[in-house]
């Protein structure tokens, strides 16, 4: 039986120094590594069907988180709702979700240089041409894809629902 206390999913959470050693044992195997980022602040329906897809492109799929600080820096001082462990616990713990591993800058470009993935994958609302770190994925040799987006699902959304609800009460 699995320890509840210490779920063996929460080994898919990497440091950037872990991710880039992982990263060059998929290159030697000729896997493919995809990798999206995003804050996954209040998973919903839409992430998961785009995780889903992001996964179907490859071998392996990589999720870099942005940290708190990022968050705040970029969504405001309201945000995160939920902070960066439990975000990234929660990615770990869904099948389609191979890694996790966070970032602080307010994009991960530096990160996307480092571990330089076969396929850069994003939501739907993020047009190819305009997917941060695109442009040095493409030079490589590798993809950038621009995924499916469920309209109406989104977190900003489902956040201004709760505030809409708890106005009512």
């Amino acid at each position: 039986m699995e320890n509840l206390k210490n779920p063996a999913y929460l080994a898919k959470i990497l440091s950037p120094s872990q991710a880039k050693a992982l990263r060059g044992d998929l290159a030697k195997a000729g896997q493919i590594l995809v990798m999206t980022n995003g804050c996954f602040d209040l998973l919903h329906p839409g992430h998961l069907r785009y995780l889903a897809e992001a996964r179907a492109l490859g071998d392996f799929l990589l999720v870099a988180l942005n940290d708190d600080k990022s968050i705040k820096r970029l969504k405001g001082p309201q945000r995160p709702i939920r902070p960066e462990n439990e975000r990234a616990e929660m990615l770990a713990g869904l099948t389609m979700v191979d890694g996790v591993t966070l970032f602080s800058e307010d994009t991960p470009l530096n990160l996307i240089e480092l571990l330089q993935p076969d396929i850069l994958a994003k939501g739907g609302d993020w047009p190819a041409d305009k997917i941060v770190g695109g442009p040095e994925t493409l030079a490589r040799g590798g993809k950038v894809c621009s995924l499916s987006l469920v309209p109406g699902l989104s977190t900003t959304n489902l956040i201004a629902k709760i505030l809409s609800l708890a106005k009512d009460e």
